[in-house]
């Protein structure tokens, strides 16, 4: 049923694309392409209602978002709010499940040496990873070119215009800003890392008390955790609305024209981001002995989620839950996967180095490759900590130009295609951090030691 759904969408696309060139008088093939779109589309909603998973219905309502936003766009705007409600409901769940859970995994076991040990191989993967991310994401840009003989439009001059730039991250910005002066801040502000943090010393200090102390509090951070998953699960039932509305709001207002305007840089960051799953991730993969097969099933919903809605947070709940069903234990769940979010930044980290040198490439300069290998090593510091927020980027992106004297004004050339390439580098954003997760585990050979809790398993089997 997938395949003669997915004929039917190109079908009518093709039908599409013949009566946009033919002359007038076809209003009839053009209700006709329409027809057969929505005929494939209901179609994926059939093989969703068999297959009884929450996965299709997601992708289905990525498609039919997609569609609708195409054929309605005025009305497809007006549904940014069913997104945004999802959106909401998943960000009072992370602060409070990466809390209970941290701490039960720190405290739960005692074994503070294991949790150091397990902090570094998470980051010396974390690092090497991301280096191969940039160094990819430069070796591609500067194939294509896809910046150099771009002429700048008026209205991106007109629109950087009055814009400053924002001031440069230094390392001990980011130091300062990983420690939480006000939890409830952290929280309220979303800041992952400073919750992590704080989660950390929380449950260190826990492990240090006597039984009787410790026991109470350790059971209620069980009790939490366990609460916040559930309330994942009860949550994701509205994921197929969201996402839908995030598609729909995403081609009614950017039009599915914007795929042709600066199509060279976005074939250039999908095609990088590609080679990354297949020369960086893939062989990680193989090298940690990582079931494939069953890792991309698991991963596939969280990363439906990403790339729909762009942003990582949407899907950290879902992902944390695959990956403790796929056999990780929640400790490293808990651990690994939130601290990715700030340290390792696949996509978003790719994505950068592709579009600095667009921008040099866009306005005439040339840089050496020591000034590239320098401007690379500066956006492996300001690129850590924006997963969570779309298009955060673009605020590293405009520091980065300052940092090394680039104009602002291809950047807002960017602009125009940015949520087509946020959607791509924030989906590799969340595979990388599930990778990372499994590949921790193995590393510590602690996979599928331990069976997932009930409470996951119903969750991820809805």
């Amino acid at each position: 049923m997938i395949l003669p759904a997915a004929v039917l969408l190109a079908l009518g696309a093709a039908m599409q694309a013949y009566v946009g060139q033919a002359p007038g008088g076809v209003r009839g093939l053009m209700a006709a392409a329409l027809a057969v779109r929505w005929v494939g589309v209901l179609l994926f909603a059939a093989y969703a209602v068999r297959a009884r998973s929450l996965t299709p219905w997601i992708f289905v309502a990525m498609v039919a978002g997609a569609e609708l936003g195409f054929d309605a766009p005025r009305f497809a705007v007006q549904l940014r709010v069913f997104s945004d409600i999802f959106l909401r409901l998943i960000k009072t769940i992370v602060a409070p499940l990466i809390f209970a859970t941290l701490v039960v995994g720190i405290a739960g076991h005692g074994d503070l040496k294991g949790v150091g040990r397990m902090g570094v191989k998470a980051l010396v993967y974390f690092e090497v990873v991301t280096t191969l991310a940039l160094g990819l994401g430069l070796l591609v840009i500067n194939v294509t070119k896809a910046g150099v003989g771009l002429k700048l439009p008026a209205a991106a001059a007109a629109a950087s215009a009055g814009v400053t730039a924002p001031p440069p991250t230094h390392w001990d910005d980011f130091l300062l800003h990983m420690f939480p002066e006000n939890i409830a801040k952290s929280v309220s502000d979303a800041q992952i890392l400073q919750v992590a943090v704080f989660a950390v010393f929380f449950g260190v200090a826990l492990a240090t008390l006597a039984g009787p102390k410790r026991e109470p509090v350790l059971r209620l951070c069980e009790s939490l955790s366990e609460v916040m998953f559930r309330f994942t699960n009860i949550v994701m039932y509205f994921a197929p609305v969201g996402v839908g509305a995030a598609m729909a709001f995403t081609v009614g207002h950017l039009g599915l024209g914007v795929l042709v305007n600066l199509g060279k840089l976005l074939l250039t960051l999908y095609g990088a981001l590609a080679l990354f799953a297949l020369l960086v991730l893939l062989p990680a993969a193989l090298l940690f002995k990582v079931p494939v097969t069953a890792f991309l099933k698991a991963v596939a919903e969280p990363a439906t989620i990403a790339f729909a809605t762009a942003t990582s947070e949407a899907a950290l709940p879902r992902a944390m839950e695959q990956m403790e069903a796929l056999g990780v234990p929640r400790r490293i769940v808990a651990f690994v996967i939130p601290a990715g979010y700030s340290f390792n930044l696949d996509g978003s980290t790719l994505y950068l180095a592709v579009a600095s040198i667009f921008v040099a490439q866009a306005a005439g300069i040339h840089l050496s490759w020591g000034q590239q290998l320098l401007m690379m090593g500066t956006l492996v510091l300001t690129s850590k900590g924006v997963a969570g927020v779309p298009r955060a980027t673009l605020v590293v992106l405009l520091a980065t130009a300052a940092t090394f004297g680039l104009p602002v004004e291809p950047i807002f050339v960017i602009l125009g295609i940015d949520a087509l390439m946020d959607m791509a580098r924030t989906m590799v954003n969340v595979v990388g951090n599930c990778l990372a997760s499994v590949v921790v585990a193995k590393w510590e050979g602690q996979f599928r030691t331990e069976l997932p809790d009930d409470v996951v398993i119903a969750g991820v089997e809805a």
